[in-house]
């Protein structure tokens, strides 16, 4: 097959299908974004996310927000952000997408043939980047924390050589998360990660305590360690799912491959578009380092609050859409993608705002029940409800990005997150040299910054996909949101009256009635939410209250 064939066949608008090409679109045709998958993924990334964030209120109490976590934020972001770019993001998504039309037009046998090329591909490059991180570490430590000295960087250093190996392993699980998605299995993937959490909280604080009793430095080895062996059980929790489906690995060196160079040609540029949000992170951490002790900590602390809605609607909704989306590109089933990928959106929108003015809102007193227990004082939850605040202003664009960024590589225009995201990072570098070195705005700008940058490179990528489509249901869009918007102000308005009753002593108050008064209001404002979104007749809640009386039903 010539290149400008291979090229055409890859797109969505390419020349109408043959023949030939009738199961392809027969098993697309009839497809529509499946909220029940959906569904199974959130309650899996759920459950991943309350472990994570029990991880960090464990390490929070451990370990407190001050020079030892900002060191291990450190080191483990340096291999998670390869983990993100190679790993879970550029070559997850890179590889659903070649693995499902390459099914789709040549067979089962075919795609297997694919997956033995690019695990044995992944296996010996990522392994070469592994040794290179090794040896380099001391350099990209120095870069990453700029205000770190000479002990804080060493311990760094060490923690980051020992994770290293992490991004293998990771990477390898993504792969088999691929082939698992591309199946339609979503629910055991999306809980893989729950068992990383397990590994981490396990090792790094029981063997944390054996090495220092007291949690001084010497234990951060072992939170090092705990990532190693949550990522072996992230990835050894997905096989068995792997091999019922008659799958068994063989190393394949035949790297010259249409489908390989497929998947290349979409992982290149989408290295970059897909870690946007994480470099973003990276460049506000080598910022906070020169802050001193503790703003790495709240901004890690933070964030890790905003990946709950993030995980449970942003990525759900992006991984049962993307091997959907890639079907209907193959099968040239325009308006179908069209309205899938609007539709798509709207549920991001409609789970995500709400979120989103919740956090904004209630930040203070989460922060404060989460967290404030042990090391982990007043004056580091006040720092964190701040970063989370302004983190939260960026949350809808940041999970519609999820989904969004799916659609740009499904119909092959692979280059334009990428370059949309080289612009981003630009102007993330700039905002954050404004907000802390002009404004003097510390982690509030450095959290500002993120949220700008995600929510500018949505609204820029939205345009370009309405301008590639024709149309977008954008006017669908603007009805539900202006909708959405009467349902959120209840929301909104409970959530203000629960601070000065009966959250108005949450600073001083006791945990348990502070755990009870917040909880009471979470639930009220939800309820208040979401029978306002019934009777405002906004479709995305009614998907919701359909899916919830099927389950009562079988219940």
């Amino acid at each position: 097959m010539g290149g400008g064939a291979a090229r055409r066949e890859w797109r969505l608008s390419g020349p109408p299908m043959t023949s030939t090409d009738s199961p392809a679109r027969a098993g697309a045709s009839g497809e529509r974004l499946n909220t029940r998958a959906a569904g199974v993924v959130a309650l899996a990334v759920l459950c991943s996310r309350i472990l994570g964030l029990v991880r960090l209120q464990v390490f929070a109490a451990l370990f407190g927000a001050g020079r030892l976590m900002d060191v291990f934020f450190i080191a483990f972001r340096i291999p998670n952000l390869l983990r993100d770019m190679v790993g879970e993001g550029a070559l997850s998504t890179a590889f659903v997408t070649t693995f499902s039309k390459t099914a789709a037009r040549e067979g089962d046998a075919s795609a297997w043939q694919l997956a033995n090329k690019v695990v044995t591909l992944t296996a010996v490059v990522v392994s070469a980047l592994v040794l290179l991180g090794i040896v380099l570490a001391p350099w990209l430590v120095a870069l990453l924390g700029w205000g770190f000295g000479p002990a804080k960087a060493a311990l760094t250093v060490e923690l980051t050589r020992i994770m290293y190996p992490f991004i293998l392993i990771v990477s390898l699980a993504a792969l088999v998360m691929g082939m698992l998605n591309a199946r339609n299995v979503f629910g055991v993937p999306a809980l893989a990660s729950t068992f990383f959490n397990l590994g981490l909280i396990l090792t790094g604080a029981g063997l944390g305590w054996w090495l220092d009793p007291h949690f001084g430095p010497k234990a951060t080895v072992a939170l090092a360690v705990g990532v190693l062996v949550g990522g072996l059980l992230q990835l050894g929790v997905q096989i068995p799912s792997l091999r019922r489906f008659g799958y068994r690995y063989r190393p394949d060196f035949r790297w010259r491959d249409p489908g390989v160079r497929a998947m290349l040609l979409i992982m290149g540029p989408s290295v970059i578009a897909a870690s946007t949000v994480q470099v973003n992170v990276v460049v506000n951490s080598a910022f906070a380092s020169m802050l001193g002790n503790g703003p790495i900590s709240w901004l890690g602390y933070a964030f890790r609050l905003m990946q709950f809605p993030i995980g449970m609607f942003g990525v759900a909704l992006g991984t049962v859409s993307l091997p959907m989306l890639s079907r209907l590109a193959v099968a040239g089933e325009h308006d179908r993608f069209r309205s899938e990928l609007a539709r798509g959106l709207r549920m991001v929108f409609f789970m995500t705002i709400p979120a989103a003015i919740g956090l904004m809102v209630l930040a203070g007193p989460i922060v404060s029940v989460l967290y404030q227990h042990g090391r982990f004082n007043p004056y580091d939850a006040r720092q964190t409800a701040a970063a989370l605040r302004f983190y939260s202003l960026g949350l809808c664009g940041y999970a519609a990005l999820k989904v969004l960024v799916n659609a740009f590589y499904a119909v092959d225009r692979r280059r334009t997150p990428m370059v949309v995201s080289l612009i981003a990072m630009g102007l993330n570098l700039l905002l954050c040299w404004f907000t802390t070195q002009i404004m003097h705005w510390g982690v509030r700008g450095l959290a500002l910054s993120v949220a700008a940058v995600a929510t500018a490179n949505f609204l820029v990528l939205y345009a370009l996909m309405r301008r590639h489509l024709g149309r977008l249901a954008s006017g669908e869009m603007f009805s539900m949101l202006a909708r959405l918007g009467v349902a959120c102000a209840a929301l909104a308005l409970i959530c203000w009256g629960g601070l000065h009753w009966p959250l108005a002593h949450w600073q001083t108050g006791p945990f348990w009635p502070k755990l009870a008064a917040l909880t009471l209001v979470i639930v009220v404002g939800a309820g208040a939410f979401f029978v306002c979104a019934l009777a405002l007749g906004i479709a995305e809640m009614h998907d919701i209250a359909q899916i919830v009386k099927r389950k009562l039903r079988v219940a």
